[in-house]
């Protein structure tokens, strides 16, 4: 995940907390979080690039909208994420 934009964090993220991640929903949960417009593009680039990665798989709701969840990948790399940041925080709070 260390390789990841942070931009591709937050919709790791966002699709790990929406009931139904697709790709207009993600879109808004990032408006909502950033509180400013996201380009429609930019977004769905980013879903491609973390499908081909291996992050999130993909399937069709309808024909012209599709699904994103995360995978087992996705699910190792938030954790270690976590625990990366909580050793951080931690130095930080001792100090």
């Amino acid at each position: 995940m260390k390789h990841l934009s942070a931009f591709q964090r937050d919709i790791l993220y966002i699709v790990s907390d929406l009931e139904t991640s697709y790709g207009l929903g993600i879109k808004e949960a990032l408006e909502e979080y950033y509180g400013e417009d996201v380009n429609t593009g930019r977004v769905y680039q980013n879903l491609s690039t973390l499908v081909e990665e291996g992050y999130l798989e993909k399937s069709a709701i309808d024909k012209r909208t599709n699904s994103y969840t995360l995978t087992e990948k996705a699910l190792r790399a938030i954790e270690h994420r976590h625990r990366w940041q909580r050793t951080r925080a931690d130095g930080q709070l001792a100090g």
